[in-house]
């Protein structure tokens, strides 16, 4: 259901990964990706961060709120967020978002532009630069992997990276807590992803399911040192639905759940209409940044929990 790739085929065995990677993206959306880029080091360093950051006391994190501020940066606390557009239910996890990293006298900061604001970070040595690493280095691999996205779609090697020049991208700290078994409760609502991809780690906890087309909730297996990577709706409208983008979701775990979501984004003025050869567009052509900004509005909306 959710198949393996490895990454150094790409280099080594091309036709093979590109066989592999077609079947993947459209059919379940979904595959997990071994054999990357990204060090297990590097790796093991931003979930020490993420342990320390959660464990922060609730009024130093509330400082931080993402609610305080329009770009999109900072804390989310449990129920500040509802990613199930169809359900009044709210998600019971707490985040921590890092944006694209500005300083505040850029000008595009100066002249307020959507999503160019000044990141926020908590007072733990070390933490703000081993996440600013670990965002370029995800970054550089999201954009290789729209390198193989090209070659399996007919283009230009380079043809998407000038799109990821200043990008929207985003990196998610999360944290689900242990289940309380209330009705109705759940970590994440279902939802699709809104950029072009997301390269996820997680701790292992079982809890993330996704949904094909036709098929029934599954659970996405766990591969130590493997990304799950998964198609968002920016790309599936790029790729004019070739590409499909796949509901899923997260239970509430038995034990504390930690995961690292990093959501490939294009930069803000990127204007996404359907590729060359895709044939009749199906979706009319948008900005990016006014894409992302109606999806995020609907997930901070305010909701009544039941």
């Amino acid at each position: 259901m959710i198949p393996i790739l490895d990454w150094s085929q790409f280099e080594t065995n091309r036709p093979a990964f590109l066989a592999e990677l077609s079947q993947a993206v459209r059919g379940s959306g979904f595959f997990l990706l071994r054999n990357h880029t990204v060090s297990p080091a590097l790796r093991a360093r931003v979930f020490d961060f993420v342990d320390a950051f959660f464990s922060l006391p609730a009024q130093d994190k509330r400082a931080l709120s993402i609610l305080k501020t329009p770009h999109f940066r900072g804390w989310a606390a449990e129920g500040d967020e509802s990613l199930d557009d169809n359900s009044a239910l709210v998600d019971r996890k707490e985040s921590f978002n890092i944006g694209f990293d500005l300083p505040p006298d850029d000008p595009r900061v100066q002249r307020g532009e959507p999503f160019r604001g000044v990141n926020v970070w908590p007072p733990i040595r070390g933490f703000r630069e081993t996440m600013l690493e670990y965002f370029e280095t995800a970054l550089t691999l999201g954009v290789d992997i729209h390198r193989a996205f090209a070659a399996d779609l007919g283009l230009e090697p380079e043809h998407f990276t000038p799109a990821f020049k200043d990008p929207l991208a985003a990196l998610r700290l999360l944290h689900y807590p242990t289940a309380t078994g209330a009705q109705n409760e759940i970590g994440a609502g279902a939802h699709t992803d809104y950029g072009a991809i997301t390269l996820l780690m997680t701790d292992g906890e079982p809890g993330l399911q996704v949904k094909p087309r036709g098929g029934g909730w599954t659970e996405v297996p766990h591969l130590p040192d493997a990304y799950v990577v998964n198609i968002g709706d920016c790309l599936m409208r790029w790729t004019n639905d070739i590409y499909v983008s796949t509901p899923h979701r997260v239970l509430p775990p038995k034990r504390q759940r930690r995961s690292v979501a990093f959501f490939v984004e294009a930069n803000p003025d990127t204007i996404v209409s359907a590729l060359p050869g895709t044939g009749t567009p199906k979706y009319p052509p948008v900005r990016a940044a006014d894409y992302l900004r109606s999806r995020l509005d609907a997930t901070y909306a305010p909701k009544e929990a039941i």
